[in-house]
C-alpha cells in the first residue's frame, strides 16, 4: 500500500504541486492537447476586475467555468478557457481613490496623466494576484493566451469599433438627459444605477391658483409651467397655453399650462411643474412641447446663481432652507414627514445621482436590439434557465440610447477630436489620428467600460484576423452572473452580430449569487462574506468547489456556509479512505490484461449499471445540470461504491486467497469514479489516479472520458 494513503488526505500537501504538473504538461493549452481531436470548445471567460480580491460571486463562476472545460477536454474536445483581467473603469477608479483618501491625497491635485499612470501600476499589481487567485481555484485556463482590456491592441480595436459605428450612423453626440455623479464626477449608464427606497418628507406648495407636490423643492427655482393630464377633468377648465400669476421663490411669475400624457392622475394632486435640466421625464415633457429649460444645479452638487441667496449650498443643505422661505411666504399648504420614493443612485458607490443636461457620446440601440432578437427568434442562440429569455427579451423591446461617456481618466479615451467646443460653431471629427491643421483638441472622456467588455469575445480571441478567432468563433459557453442578462450579455451579442454577423456564443449559462447562511446577500459592510480562497486553505479547494456547484441551480440564488464546505472536505477524506482501501488489496493485480470474460453475471450488471449511471451523468453534464450531476457523483461515490461495492467484496479482497473477479470490479468502479469525479474535484482526483494501476496512463486532465 502507498504510504501516503495511510494517513487523511491533507490538500494543503498535493494541491500546489498537481497545478504545477497540469502547467507544465501543456494541457491548458488547445494546440498542445494529446491525441486527434477535431471539434474545438471555447469559453472567453469574463474579464475580472483587476482592482481587488476574488469574492464569493468569483468562486462561482470560476467552478462553473472549469466542471465545463474539464469535461469537453476529456470526451475529446479541442479546449480553450480563456482568461482575462478588465479595467474596471468606474469602478476601478473609485477604488483607487479610496486608496488615494488613505495616503491623504486626491486626484483634484493631480494630472489625468499621472492619475492613469498611478491606476495602471496598481492594476498590473492586481493582475498578477489575481491569476494566482484564479489558479488556487484549479481553474484550468490557458494563461498564454491572458487577456487585458487595456492591452495596446485591443484598445486599437475598440477605438475602430467607435469609429465605424460613427461612421454608420450607429453612435452620435447629443445633448440630453443623462444620469451624473456629483461626487466622483461623471456621468452613468442606466444599467450602471440602481434604485433605493428612501423616507424622506414631501411638500405640497400653492402654485398660483394650483396645488403642486414635490419631494425636491430645492430644484424648482425656474419652474414656470405646470402639466396636467389632458383627461384629467378637475382641470378640464384649463387649456394648453392657458397663463397665470404666481408669488414663487424668486417673487412673480407668470406660469403657463401644459397638457401632457406622460402624468399620472393619481399622484399627488394631478398636476406638477416641471424641471426639465434635472429630470428625465420633465426633459422630454419639454422637448415634446418646445420648451426651453435652465440648470439649477452644477456639476458638483450646488444650487446655482438663480437660486439667489440659496446658491453655492448642497442640495441636501438648501432644501429644508428653502421650504422655510416658502412657508414665510405662506406657499406650503401641507408636508407629509414620511413619504416612500424611489431614488436612483450609483449602483458602485451608493452616491444619489443627479440628472443633467449634457453633451455625451450616445449608441443608438434600436437597431442593434434588432439584430439581437431576430437572432433569438432564430434559435441562433438559448438560455440554461428559460426565465431569462423573457427578461432578455424584455430590455431588447424597451432600451433606450446608451450613454457611453465617462468624465474620468481610467479608460479608453474616445477617438474624437474638437475645435471650438461648445462654441455655435464647434467641430467635431472622429478619428484615431489628430487632425490637420491649428486649434484641435481630443477628446477627454473615456468609454464606458462595458463599451470594451462587451466586444471581448471578438477581442478576446484576435477578431478579425487572429487564428484562434477563427478556430473558436463563435464560442461555445457564455456562463457569468444573472444579473448581466441584461447589462452585459446583449451587449456582446449585438457587437458581435453588427461586426461579424455571428452570435459570439451558443448557450448561455447564468448563476444566481451566493448568500450567506441567512439568505441574506453576502457583503462587506454586513460582514457575512465568505472568500473562496479562504474556503480553499481551510477545507480544501475541491471541497469548495463541490460547496460552489451542489445546490446551484442555473439561475437560482444559493447560500453557503463553511458548514456546507466542511462536509465536502469529510468527503474528500471518504474518497481518500475509499482509494486506500482498493489499492491496498489489488496491489499486484494486473488491470490491463485482466480477462473479462471471467466475471460472473452479478459482477457484469454491476459493470453494466455503472455504464449506465455514467451516460446518465455525462446527460447531466452535457445539458448544463452540473448541479445535478455533482450530487449524483457524490452519492455515486458515498454510497453505490462505498457501501455496497466495497461491501459486498471486502471479504474476497482481504483473504489470503484473493478473488481477482472482485479485485477487477473495485478497481472498475475506482477507475471511472474518478473520472466523473474529476471535473469537480479535481486535485484529489489527479493525486488518487497516479497511483491507479495502468500503464501509459497520462495525467488525468486528458483521460478519456
Amino acid at each position: 500500500m502507498h504510504e501516503k494513503y495511510t494517513k487523511p488526505y491533507d490538500a494543503s500537501l498535493i494541491e500546489n504541486s498537481i497545478y504545477k504538473k497540469w502547467e507544465e504538461s501543456g494541457y491548458f493549452n488547445p494546440d498542445k492537447l494529446p491525441g486527434k481531436r477535431e471539434e474545438s470548445f471555447c469559453i472567453v471567460m469574463p474579464p475580472t476586475n483587476a482592482n481587488g480580491k476574488l469574492h464569493a460571486g468569483h468562486g462561482s463562476d470560476f467552478v462553473i467555468k472549469d466542471i465545463i472545460g474539464r469535461y469537453q477536454r476529456m470526451i475529446g474536445k479541442k479546449v480553450l478557457l480563456l482568461p482575462s483581467t478588465d479595467h474596471g473603469g468606474f469602478e476601478t477608479q473609485g477604488v483607487y481613490e479610496k486608496n488615494l483618501q488613505k495616503e491623504g491625497r486626491s486626484r483634484f491635485g493631480m494630472s489625468k496623466a499621472q492619475l492613469y499612470d498611478e491606476i495602471y501600476t496598481f492594476v498590473e499589481k492586481n493582475i498578477h494576484n489575481i491569476e494566482n487567485d484564479v489558479k488556487k481555484l484549479g481553474t484550468s485556463c490557458d494563461w498564454s493566451r491572458n487577456k487585458f482590456t487595456m492591452q495596446k491592441d485591443i484598445i486599437e480595436k475598440v477605438k475602430d469599433t467607435f469609429i465605424k459605428m460613427y461612421k454608420d450612423g450607429l453612435i452620435y453626440r447629443g445633448n440630453r438627459s443623462i444620469h451624473w455623479n456629483p461626487k466622483f464626477k461623471t456621468s452613468l449608464a442606466d444599467i450602471e444605477t440602481k434604485f433605493e427606497d428612501k423616507t424622506e418628507p414631501f411638500y405640497y406648495f400653492k402654485y398660483g391658483p394650483f396645488e403642486i407636490a414635490t419631494s425636491r423643492p430645492e430644484t424648482k427655482f425656474g419652474d414656470k409651467y405646470v402639466v396636467m393630464h389632458p383627461d384629467d377633468k378637475r382641470y378640464s377648465n384649463w387649456k394648453e397655453g392657458d397663463t397665470f400669476e404666481a408669488e414663487w421663490l424668486n417673487g412673480k411669475i407668470t406660469g403657463t399650462v401644459l397638457k401632457d400624457e406622460a402624468i399620472d392622475m393619481e399622484f399627488g394632486t394631478g398636476v406638477m411643474t416641471i424641471t426639465p435640466w434635472h429630470d428625465a421625464t420633465d426633459f422630454e415633457i419639454a422637448q415634446r412641447h418646445g420648451l426651453d429649460y435652465e440648470q439649477i444645479i452644477d456639476l458638483d452638487g450646488r444650487l446655482m446663481d438663480i437660486a439667489g441667496e440659496f446658491s453655492g449650498m448642497k442640495v441636501h443643505i438648501a432644501r429644508p432652507k428653502v421650504v422655510e422661505k416658502l412657508k414665510e411666504k405662506g406657499l406650503v399648504t401641507k408636508i407629509e414627514q414620511k413619504h416612500t420614493h424611489a431614488v436612483r443612485v450609483c449602483e458602485r458607490t451608493g452616491v444619489i445621482l443627479e440628472p443633467q443636461l449634457m453633451e455625451q457620446w450616445f449608441v443608438k440601440m434600436k437597431p442593434l436590439t434588432e439584430l439581437a432578437l431576430k437572432a433569438l427568434k432564430e434559435k441562433r442562440f438559448s438560455f440554461v434557465s428559460k426565465q431569462f429569455e423573457k427578461t432578455f427579451r424584455y430590455w431588447m423591446e424597451n432600451s433606450i440610447d446608451w450613454n457611453i461617456s465617462r468624465q474620468i481618466a481610467w479608460g479608453i479615451t474616445i477617438p474624437a477630436w474638437f475645435k471650438n467646443k461648445g462654441e455655435e460653431n464647434e467641430e467635431i471629427i472622429v478619428s484615431n489620428t489628430k487632425p490637420a491643421g491649428d486649434g484641435w483638441k481630443q477628446d477627454t472622456d473615456t468609454f464606458d467600460t462595458w463599451f470594451s467588455s462587451g466586444q471581448w469575445p471578438l477581442l478576446a480571441l484576435g477578431y478579425p484576423n487572429n487564428s484562434d478567432f477563427k478556430n473558436f468563433f463563435p464560442t461555445d459557453v457564455m456562463e457569468t452572473g444573472r444579473d448581466l442578462v441584461f447589462k452585459w450579455v446583449p451587449k456582446m451579442i449585438m457587437f458581435s452580430l453588427y461586426l461579424t454577423k455571428e452570435i459570439p456564443f451558443k448557450v448561455i449559462y447564468l448563476h444566481g449569487m451566493v448568500l450567506d447562511r441567512k439568505g441574506q446577500k453576502m457583503s462587506k459592510s454586513k460582514g457575512n462574506t465568505l472568500s473562496p480562497l479562504e474556503l480553499s486553505d481551510e477545507f480544501g479547494t475541491d471541497a469548495m468547489r463541490m460547496s460552489f456547484i451542489i445546490g446551484n441551480t442555473p439561475g437560482k440564488d444559493m447560500p453557503l456556509t463553511t458548514n456546507k464546505v466542511n462536509a465536502y472536505k469529510k468527503f474528500a477524506n471518504k474518497l481518500w479512505n475509499i482509494s486506500r482501501f482498493i489499492y491496498s488489496n489489488t496491489e499486484n493485480f494486473d488491470f490491463d490484461n485482466f480477462d473479462t470474460s471471467l466475471l460472473e453475471k452479478d459482477q457484469l450488471n454491476k459493470i453494466e449499471e455503472l455504464d449506465e449511471f455514467k451516460k446518465d451523468l455525462s446527460k447531466d453534464i452535457d445539458e448544463y445540470r452540473l448541479y445535478l450531476a455533482a450530487e449524483k457523483i457524490y452519492h455515486f461515490i458515498w454510497h453505490e461504491l462505498a457501501d455496497k461495492i466495497i461491501e459486498d467484496t471486502k471479504d474476497s479482497v482481504i483473504s489470503e486467497n484473493k478473488d481477482i473477479k472482485n479485485q477487477y470490479l473495485l478497481l472498475k468502479f475506482l477507475h471511472e469514479s474518478l473520472k466523473m469525479l474529476h471535473p469537480f474535484m479535481p486535485f484529489i482526483t489527479e493525486e488518487i489516479w497516479k497511483d491507479f494501476p495502468i500503464k501509459d496512463k497520462d495525467l488525468l486532465i486528458v483521460e478519456k472520458w
